[in-house]
């Protein structure tokens, strides 16, 4: 698909992967619907780009059917779909604190998980109503995210690693639900990526801790090499029902 006046969608598009995303689509000539639960960064990545900002909470699916409908009337109907919206909660199962809080676990996997599959289900009816683009049938693309946690987590993300285990898993049967549609799905798995998000969730020590054991090049990704993946998922018709591992060859290990 030819990125060019196409209208998308990016979710958590206000920081880190979602913003160089949403940089890159614009960049390509893309009209971009920034959605993200904090509006007023959306809107200063919105402004930038050229773009809309839409508040939204993926956890809630009265805001997820309001946020596409607000997309719907100023943009149109969104071809180019990415979840990258996600939040992580680090905390053992049981320990001194005793038991992991259900409550915690549940928002993790709403978000994570629960969001992307609502925005995946409502995307995919209106952009099954569209004409296709080519000769192939194709109406439209989405790029959801997973991470490596979800083959390998470390300790201390059981939430994160089965939400994003389930991001991964869904990616090849929610594609053949769509083909019949010409929506294809594909999900990226990054490593570790320098991040507003990565670095409060594991501290400056461990953010050094997780750079250390990258085998090369040995440092953090960059949010526009995440973006530049994406674009290529959309560019390249191929690419469907499949995860990719974007993690500079990292395997983690048992790290406490």
């Amino acid at each position: 698909m030819d990125i060019k006046n196409q209208i998308a969608i990016v979710t958590g598009g206000a920081s880190g992967l979602g913003a160089g995303t949403v940089r890159a689509l614009a960049a390509k000539g893309a009209k971009v619907a920034v959605l993200d639960l904090n509006e007023e960064l959306a809107k200063a990545v919105a402004e930038e780009v050229g773009g809309i900002a839409v508040k939204v909470d993926v956890a809630d699916t009265d805001s997820v059917a309001a946020a596409l409908a607000t997309v719907r009337d100023q943009l149109g109907i969104a071809r180019i779909v990415m979840n990258i919206a996600g939040i992580g909660i680090g905390r053992k199962i049981t320990g001194r604190k005793g038991p992991h809080p259900l409550d915690d676990f549940m928002r993790v996997i709403n978000v994570n998980l629960t969001g992307t599959f609502d925005v995946c289900r409502l995307a995919a009816t209106d952009i099954a109503t569209l004409e296709p683009l080519n000769e192939d049938g194709e109406r439209g693309v989405f790029l959801n995210v997973a991470s490596i946690f979800a083959f390998d987590g470390p300790v201390g993300d059981t939430a994160y690693a089965a939400a994003k285990a389930g991001i991964a898993g869904m990616t090849l049967p929610m594609a053949r639900d769509l083909a019949n549609y010409g929506i294809r799905v594909m999900t990226i798995a990054p490593g570790v990526f320098d991040t507003p998000l990565a670095r409060s969730e594991t501290g400056e020590e461990g953010f050094s801790r997780l750079m250390s054991i990258i085998p090369f090049p040995k440092r953090a990704g960059k949010p526009s090499e995440f973006a530049q993946m994406a674009c290529h998922i959309v560019e390249n018709s191929m690419l469907n029902g499949e995860v990719i591992r974007l993690d500079a060859s990292m395997r983690m290990g048992l790290m406490v």
